[in-house]
């Protein structure tokens, strides 16, 4: 099983120094991949209902320090060399894509092949407004952008509604044939389909993923997939090699856990301990 941390970009670890920290501790101990999610803004009053709480409200202030993912990524790309940097999750339809396939595909190509770009659909209608994109039609422009994103990662022309490509180059084109692997996240129906036909992996947020699973391998094979060619990925809550196990006979491949929450001064003892206790049993199943 391979494990990865999620948020290690947040608080207690949104200094600049408990980046390299914790970035090289997650290299030294094995950790297969290091998560960064992504809001650009966070409003301070908001109608939309969070939908990962049951009383639809943000666990976090709206001052909560949230980096961008690519450019801590890329910060962290260069203190490392086999840990694998993902974005968990990029809200897609918010970026241009032509300048993200070249924002991505030189952090690739810098890192020696080790970015997955993982997205979602985006779910906070006033942080749309903020940024300044329509926030009712953002799953038409999920899709047109993935198909923007492999265009230019393999020398492609492409026709869509928002772009149009042809004979244009991206270059430095992402470390490995075929371009970045795509990640796509959710915690609906449409998102497990939208994930069996369009992704390389798939991570549902979501309490009980087996039914998104079997929904993301149903749509894969519909679409002429290979269901088995989506990767599954889930957080492991508890983090415990029980959990684990479980999620691995569900085919899931990659477990997520939360880094030690202490004080940067604190981490280097506390991931050591956290290494022995969760990272490396989970790693042996």
């Amino acid at each position: 099983m391979k494990v990865g941390l999620l948020s290690p970009s947040m608080p207690p670890f949104d200094s600049p120094e408990a980046a390299r920290l914790i970035a090289t501790l997650a290299e030294r101990y094995g950790a297969h991949s290091l998560w960064v999610p992504e809001h650009v803004v966070l409003p301070e009053s908001y109608d939309t209902p969070y939908p990962y709480s049951g009383d639809g409200r943000m666990p976090v202030p709206a001052e909560w320090p949230y980096p961008d993912p690519l450019a801590w990524l890329g910060y962290v790309a260069g203190l490392t060399s086999t840990v694998r940097l993902v974005t968990g999750m990029l809200i897609l339809p918010q970026r241009n894509p032509v300048v993200l396939a070249k924002e991505t595909a030189t952090i690739d190509f810098l890192s020696g092949g080790r970015l997955s770009l993982g997205v979602g659909l985006g779910w906070f209608r006033e942080e749309f407004e903020a940024v300044g994109v329509d926030f009712d039609d953002r799953a038409a422009r999920f899709e047109e952008y993935v198909g923007v994103l492999r265009a230019l990662w393999n020398d492609e022309d492409f026709d869509g509604r928002h772009h149009r490509l042809k004979g244009v180059r991206c270059r430095p084109r992402p470390a490995r044939p075929g371009g970045i692997p795509l990640i796509m996240g959710g915690h609906s129906v449409a998102a497990a389909r939208r994930a069996g036909r369009l992704a390389d992996g798939f991570f549902p947020a979501v309490a009980d993923p087996a039914p998104l699973f079997a929904e993301c391998r149903r749509a894969a094979e519909a679409a002429g997939r290979d269901p088995d060619g989506v990767e599954l990925i889930a957080e492991a809550s508890p983090a415990t090699a029980e959990r684990a196990a479980e999620l691995r006979a569900m085919g899931v491949s990659v477990v997520l856990v939360y880094p030690p929450q202490v004080p940067a001064d604190e981490l280097t003892d506390a991931f050591a301990d956290f290494a022995d206790r969760i990272l490396a049993p989970l790693a042996t199943l």
